[in-house]
């Protein structure tokens, strides 16, 4: 397991011209920083001073930084690397970018409304289309790769947690303690197999864990609040290798499952069952969301759903196409999403499973494990 290389980003930058060329356009000018990364590799802090790359259709493509950076355009296998002083400046950095490019037709990912007429005036077409997002949303195998191993280790901290629970929240542990104990387990573990390997890219662990009342609320701070016997536990996970991103997540029950919540967890389980048929069978976006959700409805569960049943993911934890209403876009082979059943019940309880979902060429892969290797009868926290 290793970084993606300049070999890589180059066929990406190739893939995106390709594009361009197809939308009748001379080239794109890539600001956003996930697009950034994707066609060259730098995992740079995104702050007030923009970063952009030109992708022309014909020629080669030009890297224009604050020139705080410049030393970090040095291995992209870019060699036109041009830099402006610093931010705000006499003329915008985006502005100053279209003065590097030219007077052509051009699509920009993404454009403050202030300086639209000025980006305008500089441009034959302008283009609003994030054409690169729309590339990205087609994963190659290398970028798989690292998506399967992140979601690896968000397992890990679920697989601590359910091992470790008993014993914290015994001894007084709060949501708060949970969630450190199994953090440190989990991030410890990436960090020892894959900090060298992967120094200079996003690397990390994200997560969440909600009990009792508060596990009816999607989002929310943990707290310092000892889960109770009977109640729900809520635990979501986001875990990144080498910038990119994959989810996991369980509810727990601390102590026995009563019969509604064994209910609720079926319907919940047919509910994800759903959304993973409806990608192996190359629905829509939004078909795929309405067939997962029409599972809980199913259960009389309906007036519980708060959110669509799942968003894409790469390099970001949350990105284009999404699993709910609205987005028309088919499901394709390399395409990766999450899949998340969610029963909220206001002042009661709250439910959620998370899997991270790969449309392969002839089904749907799970690389969130958790769920598979721990039936629901399984998933208690004895106290």
């Amino acid at each position: 397991m290793k970084q993606l290389d300049a070999n890589f980003h180059a066929r990406a930058r190739d893939r995106l011209r390709s594009r361009a060329q197809d939308a009748g356009l001379d080239g794109l000018l890539l600001l956003r920083a996930p697009n950034l990364a994707y066609a060259t590799g730098l995992f740079l802090s995104a702050n007030e001073r923009p970063m952009g790359v030109w992708l022309p259709v014909d020629g080669d493509p030009i890297l224009m930084l604050p020139g705080l950076e410049r030393e970090n355009a040095e291995g992209t296998g870019i060699t036109d690397a041009r830099f402006y002083d610093e931010f705000p400046g006499d003329v915008p950095a985006v502005l100053w970018m279209l003065d590097q490019i030219g007077h052509k037709s051009i699509a920009i990912d993404a454009l403050d409304a202030t300086l639209l007429d000025a980006a305008r005036e500089r441009t034959m077409h302008l283009d609003l289309t994030d054409h690169a997002m729309a590339a990205r949303t087609i994963k190659e195998p290398e970028e798989i790769a690292l998506i399967a191993e992140a979601a690896s280790f968000a397992d890990l901290f679920l697989t601590r947690l359910h091992a470790a629970a008993g014993d914290i929240i015994a001894a007084g542990g709060t949501e708060a303690d949970l969630m450190a104990d199994a953090m440190a387990h989990a991030r410890g573990a990436l960090f020892s197999k894959h900090k060298n390997a992967f120094a200079g890219t996003p690397m990390g662990i994200t997560a969440s864990v909600h009990s009792g009342p508060r596990a009816a609320l999607p989002h929310g701070s943990v707290l310092e609040r000892v889960p109770q016997p009977g109640e729900t536990l809520i635990a979501g996970i986001g875990a990144s290798l080498g910038g990119y991103h994959a989810e996991s997540g369980v509810t727990l029950i601390v102590g026995e499952i009563s019969d509604e919540q064994r209910r609720i967890m079926t319907a919940m389980a047919a509910c994800n069952d759903a959304a993973v048929d409806a990608l192996a069978n190359r629905t829509t976006c939004t078909q795929a969301n309405d067939a997962a959700l029409n599972a809980l409805r199913a259960a009389d569960l309906g007036d519980t759903i708060r959110h669509r049943i799942g968003h894409g993911m790469g390099l970001e934890g949350h990105e284009a196409p999404w699993l709910a209403p609205g987005d028309p876009t088919p499901i394709q082979t390399n395409m990766i999403f999450s899949n998340e059943p969610g029963v909220y019940r206001p002042g009661l309880d709250g439910y959620r499973t998370i899997n991270t979902m790969i449309v392969t060429q002839d089904a749907v892969q799970i690389p969130s494990r958790f769920q598979a290797n721990t039936p629901i009868s399984a998933r208690t926290i004895a106290i």
